[in-house]
Protein backbone atom coordinates (compact mmCIF):
# COMPACT_ATOMS: atom_id res chain seq x y z
CA UNK A 1 0.00 0.00 0.00
CA UNK A 2 1.64 2.97 -0.84
CA UNK A 3 1.62 5.56 2.11
CA UNK A 4 3.01 9.16 2.53
CA UNK A 5 5.81 9.06 4.64
CA UNK A 6 7.33 11.49 6.80
CA UNK A 7 10.76 13.34 5.43
CA UNK A 8 12.87 16.17 7.12
CA UNK A 9 10.66 18.93 8.39
CA UNK A 10 11.56 21.79 9.79
CA UNK A 11 12.30 22.71 12.60
CA UNK A 12 10.57 25.96 13.15
CA UNK A 13 7.44 26.97 11.86
CA UNK A 14 6.38 29.97 9.07
CA UNK A 15 3.71 32.23 10.17
CA UNK A 16 0.43 32.10 7.98
CA UNK A 17 0.62 34.65 5.00
CA UNK A 18 -2.65 36.65 4.10
CA UNK A 19 -2.96 35.94 0.15
CA UNK A 20 -4.08 40.31 0.55
CA UNK A 21 -4.13 42.04 3.76
CA UNK A 22 -7.52 40.72 5.59
CA UNK A 23 -9.55 44.42 6.50
CA UNK A 24 -10.58 44.39 10.40
CA UNK A 25 -14.23 42.64 10.77
CA UNK A 26 -13.33 40.41 7.46
CA UNK A 27 -14.05 37.03 7.07
CA UNK A 28 -10.83 34.77 6.79
CA UNK A 29 -10.65 31.39 5.85
CA UNK A 30 -6.83 29.61 7.11
CA UNK A 31 -5.78 27.52 3.97
CA UNK A 32 -3.19 25.25 3.28
CA UNK A 33 -1.65 23.95 0.03
CA UNK A 34 -3.71 24.22 -2.83
CA UNK A 35 -2.31 21.05 -5.18
CA UNK A 36 -2.45 18.91 -1.83
CA UNK A 37 -4.82 20.01 0.55
CA UNK A 38 -8.14 18.27 0.08
CA UNK A 39 -9.50 19.92 3.59
CA UNK A 40 -9.23 23.20 2.43
CA UNK A 41 -10.42 22.95 -0.89
CA UNK A 42 -13.99 21.56 0.83
CA UNK A 43 -13.68 24.20 2.80
CA UNK A 44 -12.80 26.91 0.33
CA UNK A 45 -15.73 25.80 -1.99
CA UNK A 46 -18.44 25.55 0.87
CA UNK A 47 -17.41 29.58 1.39
CA UNK A 48 -17.76 30.19 -1.98
CA UNK A 49 -20.83 28.16 -2.65
CA UNK A 50 -22.37 29.87 0.32
CA UNK A 51 -21.87 33.28 -0.92
CA UNK A 52 -19.54 34.93 2.01
CA UNK A 53 -17.00 37.05 1.34
CA UNK A 54 -13.28 35.87 2.75
CA UNK A 55 -9.75 36.74 2.20
CA UNK A 56 -7.44 33.63 2.35
CA UNK A 57 -5.00 33.62 5.03
CA UNK A 58 -2.12 30.67 3.17
CA UNK A 59 -0.28 28.62 5.91
CA UNK A 60 3.45 28.32 4.70
CA UNK A 61 4.06 24.40 3.30
CA UNK A 62 6.79 24.14 6.00
CA UNK A 63 4.36 24.61 8.45
CA UNK A 64 5.20 21.54 10.79
CA UNK A 65 1.57 21.06 11.95
CA UNK A 66 -0.04 21.93 8.18
CA UNK A 67 2.73 19.39 6.59
CA UNK A 68 1.32 16.79 9.36
CA UNK A 69 -1.92 17.04 8.39
CA UNK A 70 -1.11 16.99 4.69
CA UNK A 71 0.76 13.70 5.30
CA UNK A 72 -2.27 12.28 7.35
CA UNK A 73 0.52 11.91 10.97
CA UNK A 74 -1.60 14.81 12.74
CA UNK A 75 -4.42 13.47 15.69
CA UNK A 76 -7.14 16.36 14.02
CA UNK A 77 -7.50 18.67 10.70
CA UNK A 78 -7.29 21.95 11.98
CA UNK A 79 -6.70 23.33 7.96
CA UNK A 80 -9.08 25.18 6.85
CA UNK A 81 -10.44 27.55 9.42
CA UNK A 82 -13.02 30.10 9.27
CA UNK A 83 -13.20 33.23 11.51
CA UNK A 84 -16.11 35.27 10.95
CA UNK A 85 -18.05 37.63 13.16
CA UNK A 86 -16.29 36.40 16.33
CA UNK A 87 -16.55 32.45 15.37
CA UNK A 88 -13.57 30.42 14.77
CA UNK A 89 -14.69 27.43 13.23
CA UNK A 90 -12.42 24.89 12.50
CA UNK A 91 -13.08 20.63 10.50
CA UNK A 92 -15.23 21.17 7.49
CA UNK A 93 -18.09 19.72 8.38
CA UNK A 94 -18.02 22.29 11.12
CA UNK A 95 -18.12 25.16 8.87
CA UNK A 96 -20.57 23.40 5.86
CA UNK A 97 -22.84 23.47 9.30
CA UNK A 98 -22.15 27.07 10.58
CA UNK A 99 -22.41 28.55 6.58
CA UNK A 100 -25.72 26.64 5.89
CA UNK A 101 -27.01 27.97 9.57
CA UNK A 102 -25.49 31.71 8.65
CA UNK A 103 -26.96 31.91 4.91
CA UNK A 104 -29.51 29.28 4.46
CA UNK A 105 -30.27 31.13 1.61
CA UNK A 106 -27.37 29.33 -0.41
CA UNK A 107 -29.27 26.13 -0.05
CA UNK A 108 -25.88 24.25 0.25
CA UNK A 109 -28.27 21.43 1.72
CA UNK A 110 -31.95 20.50 0.70
CA UNK A 111 -35.22 22.05 1.61
CA UNK A 112 -36.86 18.88 1.72
CA UNK A 113 -36.69 16.64 5.01
CA UNK A 114 -35.43 13.25 3.77
CA UNK A 115 -33.03 15.02 0.84
CA UNK A 116 -31.66 16.78 3.63
CA UNK A 117 -30.82 14.00 5.82
CA UNK A 118 -29.61 11.67 3.19
CA UNK A 119 -27.35 14.84 2.07
CA UNK A 120 -26.13 15.28 5.78
CA UNK A 121 -25.22 11.43 6.00
CA UNK A 122 -23.25 11.16 2.68
CA UNK A 123 -21.34 13.92 4.03
CA UNK A 124 -20.67 12.63 7.24
CA UNK A 125 -19.63 9.63 5.78
CA UNK A 126 -17.02 11.77 3.67
CA UNK A 127 -15.74 13.70 6.48
CA UNK A 128 -15.37 10.85 8.61
CA UNK A 129 -14.28 7.52 5.90
CA UNK A 130 -12.67 6.58 3.31
CA UNK A 131 -9.29 6.27 5.18
CA UNK A 132 -7.69 3.90 2.55
CA UNK A 133 -8.46 5.81 -0.41
CA UNK A 134 -7.28 9.23 1.59
CA UNK A 135 -4.01 7.47 2.16
CA UNK A 136 -3.36 5.69 -1.74
CA UNK A 137 -4.82 8.61 -3.42
CA UNK A 138 -3.53 11.77 -2.20
CA UNK A 139 -5.10 14.58 -3.68
CA UNK A 140 -2.20 16.23 -6.16
CA UNK A 141 -3.83 18.32 -8.96
CA UNK A 142 -0.77 18.66 -10.75
CA UNK A 143 0.13 14.95 -11.15
CA UNK A 144 -1.37 12.61 -13.66
CA UNK A 145 -0.52 8.82 -13.39
CA UNK A 146 -2.73 6.82 -16.79
CA UNK A 147 -3.02 2.98 -16.17
CA UNK A 148 -2.37 3.75 -12.38
CA UNK A 149 -3.21 0.65 -10.68
CA UNK A 150 -5.65 1.58 -7.43
CA UNK A 151 -4.10 -0.72 -4.53
CA UNK A 152 -6.60 -2.79 -3.09
CA UNK A 153 -7.33 -2.09 0.10
CA UNK A 154 -8.69 1.29 -1.39
CA UNK A 155 -11.07 -0.40 -3.80
CA UNK A 156 -13.81 -0.77 -1.17
CA UNK A 157 -14.33 3.02 -0.79
CA UNK A 158 -13.65 3.69 -4.44
CA UNK A 159 -16.98 1.43 -4.79
CA UNK A 160 -18.93 2.75 -2.00
CA UNK A 161 -18.22 6.16 -3.40
CA UNK A 162 -19.36 5.53 -6.69
CA UNK A 163 -22.76 4.05 -5.07
CA UNK A 164 -23.22 6.99 -3.31
CA UNK A 165 -22.92 9.22 -6.48
CA UNK A 166 -24.40 6.76 -8.54
CA UNK A 167 -27.75 6.90 -6.03
CA UNK A 168 -28.20 10.70 -5.70
CA UNK A 169 -27.62 11.25 -9.07
CA UNK A 170 -30.40 8.68 -10.24
CA UNK A 171 -32.38 9.96 -7.26
CA UNK A 172 -32.33 13.48 -7.80
CA UNK A 173 -31.69 13.87 -11.16
CA UNK A 174 -28.08 15.56 -11.34
CA UNK A 175 -26.19 17.24 -12.63
CA UNK A 176 -25.13 17.77 -9.21
CA UNK A 177 -25.44 15.24 -5.97
CA UNK A 178 -28.62 16.43 -4.98
CA UNK A 179 -30.08 17.88 -7.87
CA UNK A 180 -29.72 20.93 -10.48
CA UNK A 181 -28.48 23.37 -7.38
CA UNK A 182 -24.41 22.54 -6.23
CA UNK A 183 -24.31 22.29 -2.66
CA UNK A 184 -22.45 20.85 0.54
CA UNK A 185 -22.30 17.58 -0.85
CA UNK A 186 -20.48 18.56 -4.15
CA UNK A 187 -17.83 20.40 -1.68
CA UNK A 188 -17.35 17.28 -0.13
CA UNK A 189 -17.00 15.15 -2.56
CA UNK A 190 -14.85 17.68 -5.23
CA UNK A 191 -11.36 16.60 -4.00
CA UNK A 192 -12.80 12.35 -4.53
CA UNK A 193 -13.24 13.83 -8.53
CA UNK A 194 -9.75 14.98 -8.71
CA UNK A 195 -8.30 11.82 -7.55
CA UNK A 196 -10.09 9.90 -9.61
CA UNK A 197 -8.75 11.43 -12.04
CA UNK A 198 -5.49 11.90 -10.96
CA UNK A 199 -5.26 7.83 -10.45
CA UNK A 200 -7.20 7.17 -13.61
CA UNK A 201 -10.00 5.41 -12.06
CA UNK A 202 -12.05 3.54 -14.08
CA UNK A 203 -15.92 4.87 -13.22
CA UNK A 204 -19.27 4.16 -15.07
CA UNK A 205 -20.52 6.87 -17.08
CA UNK A 206 -22.96 8.44 -14.55
CA UNK A 207 -19.63 9.23 -12.71
CA UNK A 208 -18.13 10.36 -15.00
CA UNK A 209 -20.53 12.95 -16.00
CA UNK A 210 -20.59 13.77 -12.68
CA UNK A 211 -17.04 14.75 -12.26
CA UNK A 212 -16.73 16.35 -15.88
CA UNK A 213 -19.51 18.72 -13.95
CA UNK A 214 -17.54 18.94 -10.77
CA UNK A 215 -14.57 19.69 -12.72
CA UNK A 216 -16.39 22.70 -15.37
CA UNK A 217 -17.21 24.86 -12.05
CA UNK A 218 -15.20 27.70 -12.52
CA UNK A 219 -14.64 27.69 -8.81
CA UNK A 220 -12.60 24.37 -9.38
CA UNK A 221 -10.95 25.86 -12.64
CA UNK A 222 -10.25 28.90 -10.26
CA UNK A 223 -8.76 26.40 -7.62
CA UNK A 224 -6.64 24.56 -10.04
CA UNK A 225 -5.03 27.33 -11.80
CA UNK A 226 -4.31 28.49 -8.12
CA UNK A 227 -2.60 25.03 -7.54
CA UNK A 228 -0.84 25.25 -10.65
CA UNK A 229 0.90 27.96 -9.30
CA UNK A 230 2.11 26.98 -5.78
CA UNK A 231 6.08 26.60 -6.30
CA UNK A 232 6.25 24.06 -3.47
CA UNK A 233 6.06 20.38 -3.94
CA UNK A 234 6.30 18.01 -1.03
CA UNK A 235 8.14 14.88 -1.70
CA UNK A 236 6.05 12.41 -0.02
CA UNK A 237 3.10 13.21 -1.70
CA UNK A 238 4.86 13.49 -5.19
CA UNK A 239 4.90 9.51 -5.06
CA UNK A 240 6.74 7.68 -7.85
CA UNK A 241 3.83 5.27 -9.26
Amino acid sequence: MPVASPSKTKSTAKAARPASAPRPGTATLTLSSKNYSSWSLRGWLLARFAGLKFAEVMVSPDDVDARKELLLLAPSILVPCLTHDGAKVWNTMAIAQYLDELMPEAALVPTERIARAHCRSVCGEMNSGFSNLRSSLPMNLKARFPGHKVWAGALPDIERIVQIWSECLAAYGGPFLFGAHRGMADAMFAPVVTRFLTYDVKLPKPCILYCQTVMGMPEMQEWIAAARQEPDDIEELDMDF
